[in-house]
């Protein structure tokens, strides 16, 4: 278990005045307790705070901000003018940290240029890309101008910590023993441990495409499929292995049993539901500057065995290694985008990648104890490819030339850390089932909800699920799709509230209502920050109005909302 801890940012503590809480032995009150200090969370208690509510942020780590601050420098939207409030502020520091000279090391600011989806235009008040060490500078900065008390190192008690009173949160208790009393909770975790042990219902995996009326859930092992707007999803056609991949440890011989990370048996039955959820990977802070760079180390416990799917891959190649893939790094499976001070943030492509396939599948009703072990291993495998790539004398001489140069960052993520962060990419674990569903159909506009606390806009995405072995007898990635969205669309209130029976003082912006595919483009940092300052609005709001979060005036919302130049709607011109 991880030490309790509080820690005070910018080497001071936070000032509570008028929103004090008050203390009773170890149970602290508050009007707001947020669990989590994601980008979610931090929005959260930036917004409660300025609402002039006592406000405390539990993040069970010791490090705030999530993924914006653990490697997700490439910002992930699809359209960055719907993002607002607080969110968008958040990319405002970032350019004005920037704009700062002194914080240019690396490499001169006119040396840098932003080369992935989401870019800084030539005028823009925002700054889109970012260094990890940027992002929790900037976080801590914008925190220092609030009044919110700030605990790390603090793990919920799953089986016991949640005490209850009816359909409200009364407290929660730690596996320390410290307790928190609030009128309102937020749980901005990107696993919903706090929504869980509330005992709010929840899924884990794929609903079945004819649940809701979709045609991008459920399994996706086809090459190609089509929007309920009949536009084309490039699925299983995307991050897989080329043609002819053998499975078996001894090539062509079943017998021989299946090699690492490949499922047992068929995928299952397109468009059918399941219990497994889509890849994890750490998005890695590399660098190629000789004085910042740590080159990549062999694991003590490494196995060759484990990435000789990526050595067939290559081998299989029939032609220029140049030309195996028709999209992407030509070389690399990577996606290494350019981030300040030559650094990257890079991610998983293609069939053989950074994402540790059907590997994450009990991660999000394990224990802490397990989960950290899963993290571990994520962690052993990624390390073991990235020596793999660049030292390994089965892999093509062209690769090793362009992986050994780069390595881990020795100024990210702190003193012993070997440029490696404790944040796992956590795309998906729990997802509420609400008051309101988000699915296909929202993200398509087919239904267009009336009560948005913020807007999608990212493509309909799901990384791979399994690893199999086709009816040919060869193996095959599963679970990617890529649907464009054509619009951005609004999100609704009734998605991060669970339902009033279940319980009434509760807000989920992260593990959000909504089907497995919806999910996959809601959840993106940005719209996750959005989200956080609606729930905290709205839990501030509900202790103003004297009701359960379902029953507050969602036109009172909508109004605050706007104020606070948050972004509900947009005109759509066909």
């Amino acid at each position: 278990m991880i030490s309790r801890k509080i820690i005070p940012l910018l080497g001071f503590s936070m000032v509570l005045l008028a929103n004090c809480p008050s203390v009773s032995g170890q149970e602290k009150r508050y009007d707001v307790v947020i669990y989590g200090g994601t980008s979610a969370g931090v929005a959260s208690a930036i917004q409660a705070s300025r609402m002039g509510k006592s406000v405390v942020v539990i993040e069970p780590t010791h490090r705030l901000g999530g993924l914006t601050t653990g490697g997700l420098g490439q910002t992930d939207i699809g359209n960055k003018y719907v993002i607002g409030g607080i969110s968008r502020e958040f990319y405002q520091y970032i350019r004005a940290y920037y704009d700062d000279p002194a914080n240019w090391k690396w490499q001169r600011r006119d040396e840098y240029i932003d080369e992935g989806q989401t870019r800084t235009d030539a005028g823009e008040d925002a700054m889109w890309t970012f260094e990890p060490s940027a992002a929790l500078e900037v976080y801590r900065r914008m925190l220092a101008k609030e009044e919110v008390e700030v605990v790390y190192g603090e793990q919920l008690n799953r089986e016991t910590g949640v005490d209850k009173e009816g359909n409200r949160i009364e407290s929660i208790e730690m596996e320390s023993g410290a307790r928190y009393a609030a009128k309102m909770f937020i749980d901005a975790t990107y696993e919903g441990d706090l929504m869980a042990a509330a005992g709010v219902s929840y899924r884990i995996g794929r609903e079945a495409n004819r649940e809701y009326g979709e045609t991008l859930n459920g399994v996706q092992a086809n090459k190609i499929s089509r929007t309920l707007n009949w536009t084309l999803s490039r699925n299983a056609y995307n991050h897989n292995f080329i043609d002819r991949v053998d499975p078996y440890v001894v090539k062509g011989d079943p017998q021989s049993g299946l090699l690492p990370y490949i499922a047992e048996g068929p995928p299952g039955v397109d468009g059918e539901g399941d219990d497994k959820i889509q890849a994890y990977c750490f998005r890695m802070t590399l660098t190629d500057h000789p004085d910042n760079r740590i080159p990549f180390k062999k694991p003590a416990n490494y196995d060759e065995r484990n990435y000789e799917l990526l050595f067939r891959n290559y081998e299989a190649a029939p032609g220029p290694i140049e030309k195996m893939y028709p999209y992407g790094d030509k070389l690399v499976p990577w996606i290494n985008s350019p981030m300040p001070n030559r650094k990257t943030d890079t991610n998983n492509q293609k069939g053989f990648s950074t994402d540790f396939v059907g590997q994450n599948h009990r991660y999000p009703e394990a224990s802490y104890e397990e989960r950290e072990r899963i993290v571990q291993a994520h962690k052993d495998y990624q390390q073991g490819l990235m020596w793999t790539l660049a030292y390994h004398p089965r892999i093509p001489a062209k690769v090793r030339a362009a992986v050994s140069k780069w390595g881990t960052c020795k100024d990210e993520y702190g003193e012993g850390s070997g440029g490696w962060q404790q944040q796992l990419y956590i795309r998906e674990a729990r997802r509420m089932v609400g008051g309101y569903v988000m699915t296909q159909k929202n993200c398509e506009r087919i239904d267009v909800v009336d009560d948005p606390v913020g807007m999608g806009a990212y493509g309909m995405d799901s990384h791979h699920i399994q690893r199999y072995v086709d009816v040919n007898g060869f193996v095959q990635n599963e679970g990617n799709v890529e649907a464009h969205v054509k619009y951005p669309y609004p999100i609704s209130y009734r998605s991060i509230v669970p339902k009033e029976t279940e319980c009434g003082n509760l807000l989920v912006p992260v593990c959000v209502s909504a089907t497995h595919i919806a999910f996959g483009s809601i959840r993106m940092e940005p719209v996750f920050m959005v989200l956080g300052q609606s729930a905290a609005t709205a839990a501030c709001q509900a202790i103003d109005e004297g009701v359960a979060v379902q029953d507050i005036d969602y036109a009172v919302l909508k109004n605050m909302l706007l104020k606070d130049k948050q972004i509900l709607e947009i005109q759509i011109d066909e």
